[in-house]
């Protein structure tokens, strides 16, 4: 798995409108949360989804965005985007070739980690957590994001 101060590598995949969305043109705007979770409408990853739409008020008064990454084709993110109104991108890695490529495909290739990195305009990763079946580790990490991000701006 990608480390804090390692260079997050450029990727391009399609969002739940299927169109194309780079890593370099997501951070255009500022830093983001790039998150990995393993599957739509599952219900620890409704509960990490929810958390994040709960949190977006704050997390775009910090200058940050959130972006997350499964497996499911464009089609499911859209409806799992308009079930629980969540404001955010989420982009489609049927093959999971960004999910190898930051680490985080699950054991003996099956599956996805859920882990969240914190990702400047620079493309610098800033901190990274891996909780897999702990959805609260997440919620401090964007809590924790959102202060680093509000106490030194970049």
């Amino acid at each position: 798995m990608l480390k804090a101060g390692e260079r997050a590598p450029e990727f391009t995949l399609p969002d739940e409108t299927a169109t194309d969305r780079s890593l370099t043109e997501l951070l255009r705007t500022g830093a983001i949360v790039l998150y990995f979770y393993p599957a739509d409408f599952t219900p620890g990853c409704t509960r990490q989804a929810c958390v994040l739409r709960d949190l977006h008020a704050e997390i775009e008064r910090a200058g940050l965005r959130v972006v997350g990454i499964s497996p499911q084709d464009p089609e499911s993110h859209a409806k799992f985007r308009a079930k629980y109104n969540l404001p955010f991108v989420l982009l489609s890695d049927q093959q999971k070739a960004v999910t190898k490529m930051y680490g985080v495909n699950g054991p003996l290739g099956i599956g996805v980690r859920r882990a969240s990195f914190l990702i400047d305009s620079s493309r610098r990763i800033r901190d990274v957590v891996l909780a897999d079946f702990m959805i609260g580790r997440h919620a401090d990490f964007v809590r924790k994001a959102i202060l680093l991000r509000t106490a030194n701006p970049q």
